[in-house]
């Protein structure tokens, strides 16, 4: 917490103030005045000593700051400053905001743990609310220290940074969450503006206000900066953009995020048509549970003091649930499931909530309850106004913090989700903290009136593994408690008062669910051979060396995929040779003699990097990216390959260049490896005999073009993501066409045919290492083309590996055969599940 310092003439003026501003802020503010001289009965003064030891006493290593209410108090406080070691003076800020309002407004701040530019900032508003309602324009104090001197009618520096957004699902939630972590690290006011959409500016130490501009994959976000650190913060902020805000580099993120697709069923009488948002079938009895409404105390407020104190109270305590919560879910479903409550927490800490409740209860006198639900309500609804159905699921979480902190207002928190006893869970909606809580063995099934797939009470119930169907409307909420039901997570139905007959099949399907889930889990470690006997690598794409660990507990044979870009991001200079190789080579000991294919550096106009400057590119996908950039910068690549050079001499790695359209491309890059491979034996150190090297598929050219290419690589790795991209003009990013940019297009599934037809005279291995390799329909067309290798996020290793011990190649070919011939990915998936569905 940062510490504040009251620096007054008068010792009674500065112990009333800080009376004063303790009352607001709370107790347990860190907080001393200082008034008057070091004398007996305290006259009216200075001292510099006095200071310095009330500095000392709130000493924090987030910063003190000190507020001072007379020309001579910045001198002594200036001299006081001067007497600390050299390495605490930097943490101290002086502030010229006004003495008591600055107080009050500081102590509030740092009481809910904002940083110590925060905390200036806060108080130098202090005087803000008053200025509105007397009705006067606030302004600066006279001689602020805040900036420095300009010539008359200079303009205070901005800088900006123009951004795409590359993560999934744009800066929804904890994206979001932590590009205001990033943002609040440094002295700079940050604003951000979603330039497609025209939405913003926004503060971007507001998590609300940064989230409802709305901002999906593929849109370009502009971020300014003012203040003594903005360039670090604008390069903070586009090295966490080039990391997809922490979700790119999370290879499981996708297995919880995405909902199940839609299954066709037929319907019956009677039947509940809602939303599949978690796959799976449960047969149970009906379990109601129902949330009552918080009542808030009637009659007048208290004191504003204490209305803001016994707010503060309850936000602390659903701070302390929100991290336990947190915690248990990461044991149970992992870290990227348990981050929805870190984004949870700094909604709590966010000003679009706070700075309302607070004026409520001051200015308009209203109590802590009342206070905090209409400034969360006016925060949700501004999220529920925006379009993607996504970022608006992102108001539930509003209005489920602001209820656990109604909850610890009244008394009333604690209570926990309970049941009568086994069975299907039936509400009008779950919170995310209610749907953490869930234990698989008792319920079954979750079917709600409200909330849909994208909801993060959906992505917890996918990474429990609990059936989930969602927005069946208010007919749920009116099935009798005790009904038996069939809950079916893939078609997204809920059928009342089943017959034996439904109720044996619903039971067979969720037995046939799990058994085989579990069976491909138990069998992961096992070879992945087709029925005719071909033998298929099944392989892990990982983005970091922990992700290695991961693979190999999944039954990874190898890693198909690795993205070196994990040492290159989120930092402000290149990774030199030494730490790359200790990075490349505990991968490899990690996979004990399992072959790794180390993808070389792949950033580019779409994934920049601060120290690798680039002019703005209008199409950034179509732009100097992967290979194109390496060879413009041919030491970083010789540096890279340097370091894969001296780890492949002990362990089995394989090299592979991206976004390769030209042979004379890869030639340069070979040329380059022979460079790297002749400076690591001129320095005496070992290299491999022979380096096997490969290119990734995903330019239509280079897969037309696989002939010319096939003698000078010893493999070809099909990225099916980009390539369907480029061959069917559909940017995945954009929602509008995505829906065209599916990988099972014949038209895409015909590039894999002539890629794997170049590859066979030569007997070269053809893998898949996009978001196709998971998909276990298109698994067997994929073999009957001639692809052996298959790389996919580790969650989906077992599930390959038991889809292509289901192959028989001879029918596969059959149906792939077929599937050529086709007009539409639609219909390839309608014959492969036709033919391959079971």
């Amino acid at each position: 917490m940062v510490g504040i310092v009251l620096v007054s003439h008068s010792a009674k003026l500065a112990d009333g103030v800080a009376e004063l501003a303790r009352e607001m802020g709370g107790a347990d503010v860190s907080l001393e005045p200082v008034g008057g001289l070091d004398l007996p009965d305290r006259p009216v003064g200075t001292d510099a000593v006095l200071v310095h030891q009330a500095i000392e006493r709130v000493w924090s290593d987030d910063g003190v700051l000190v507020l001072m209410d007379l020309g001579s108090a910045v001198l002594s406080t200036e001299m006081a400053v001067e007497m600390l070691p050299e390495d605490r003076r930097g943490r101290v800020l002086l502030c010229e905001a006004p003495f008591v309002e600055g107080a009050i407004a500081a102590a509030v701040a740092a009481r809910v743990g904002r940083s110590l530019g925060e905390v200036a900032e806060e108080a130098r508003g202090g005087l803000a609310p008053k200025a509105d309602h007397l009705g006067v324009p606030s302004a600066p104090p006279i001689g602020a220290r805040a900036e420095p001197e300009k010539a008359p009618g200079a303009a205070v520096e901005e800088l900006t940074i123009r951004l795409s957004i590359e993560n999934p699902l744009g800066l929804h939630a904890r994206a979001a969450a932590r590009l205001v972590q990033a943002a609040a690290a440094f002295e700079a006011d940050v604003r951000v503006t979603n330039l497609t959409t025209g939405r913003g500016p926004a503060g971007a130490r507001s998590l609300n206000a940064i989230g409802t501009l709305g901002v999906l994959q593929g849109q370009e976000i502009e971020v300014a900066a003012t203040g003594p650190h903005a360039t670090e913060v604008l390069e903070a902020i586009r090295a966490l953009a080039a990391e997809g805000f922490g979700d790119l580099s999370t290879e499981s993120a996708a297995a919880i995020e995405t909902p199940p697709p839609v299954v066709e069923i037929e319907l019956i009488e009677g039947m509940l048509v809602g939303l599949p948002a978690s796959p799976g079938v449960a047969v149970g009895p009906v379990r109601h549970f129902v949330t009552t409404d918080i009542e808030l105390p009637p009659g007048p407020a208290a004191e504003p003091a204490e209305e803001w104190a016994a707010l503060e109270k309850a936000i602390e305590g659903a701070v302390v649930e929100i991290r336990s919560t947190r915690d248990a879910v990461a044991d149970r479903a992992g870290r990227q499931a348990a981050a929805i409550f870190e984004a949870h927490e700094l909604f709590l800490r966010d000003e679009e909530l706070l700075a309302p409740a607070r004026k409520a209860i001051f200015e308009e006198g209203r109590g802590a309850g009342r206070a905090w639900r209409s400034a969360v309500e006016r925060v949700a609804e501004s999220w529920r106004a925006l379009e993607d159905p996504y970022l608006r699921a992102r108001a539930a979480d509003v209005e489920a913090v602001g209820r656990q902190v109604l909850a610890h207002l009244t008394g009333a928190a604690g209570a926990k989700l309970s049941l009568a006893g086994p069975g299907v869970l039936v509400a009008r909606d779950l919170t995310p903290a209610d749907t953490a809580g869930l234990d698989p063995d008792v319920v079954f099934g979750v079917a709600t009136a409200l909330g849909g797939p994208t909801s993060h009470s959906a992505v917890l119930a996918r990474s429990l593994g609990i059936p989930a169907v969602v927005g069946l409307g208010s007919q749920i909420l009116e099935v009798q408690d005790g009904t038996t039901v069939v809950i079916d997570g893939f078609s997204g139905t809920v059928l009342p008062n089943p017959d034996a007959e439904q109720i044996a099949g619903a039971q067979s399907s969720a037995e046939a669910f799990r058994s085989s889930e579990a069976a491909a889990r138990a069998e992961a470690s096992e070879p992945s051979v087709t029925l005719d006997g071909t033998p298929v690598e099944v392989a892990a794409n990982i983005g970091r060396p922990e992700d290695a660990i991961a693979a190999v507990a999944a039954g990874a044979e190898s890693v198909g995929l690795l993205r070196t870009e994990f040492l290159f991001i989120g930092r402000d200079r290149l990774p030199g040779e030494e730490e790359q190789e200790a990075a490349y080579r505990q991968i490899a000991e990690v996979l004990g003699g399992r072959p790794m294919i180390l993808r070389t550096l792949d950033v580019g106009g779409d994934k920049p990097l601060p120290y690798l400057p680039m002019p703005h590119e209008a199409n950034p996908f179509l732009g100097v990216r992967g290979l194109r950039l390496s060879l413009t910068r041919p030491e970083v690549l010789r540096t890279q390959l340097r370091a894969a050079l001296r780890v492949a001499a002990d362990h089995p790695v394989r090299v592979m260049f991206p976004m390769v359209t030209t042979l004379e491309e890869l030639m340069d890059a070979k040329t380059i490896v022979e460079e790297a491979r002749s400076d690591v034996e001129a320095a005496g150190g070992r290299t491999p005999e022979q380096l096997e090297m490969g290119i990734m598929v995903e330019i239509p050219a280079a897969a037309l073009s696989a002939a010319t290419f096939a003698p000078h690589v010893q493999f070809f790795s099909i990225g099916t993501n980009d390539l369907a991209q480029y061959a069917l003009a559909a940017e995945r990013g954009n929602e509008r066409v995505a829906g065209l940019a599916d990988a099972l297009h014949p038209a895409v599934l015909r590039l894999v045919r002539a890629t794997a037809a170049a590859a066979e005279p030569l007997d070269l291995m053809v893998g898949v290492c996009g978001e196709l390799a998971a998909d276990t329909l298109a698994v067997p067309l994929l073999l009957a083309l001639g692809v052996r290798e298959l790389s996919a996020s580790s969650p989906a290793i077992p599930r390959i590996k038991r889809a292509v011990r289901s192959v028989d190649l001879r029918t596969a070919r059959e149906v792939a055969e077929q599937a050529l011939e086709l007009d539409s990915a639609a219909a390839v998936r309608a014959l492969a599940t036709s033919a391959f569905a079971h």
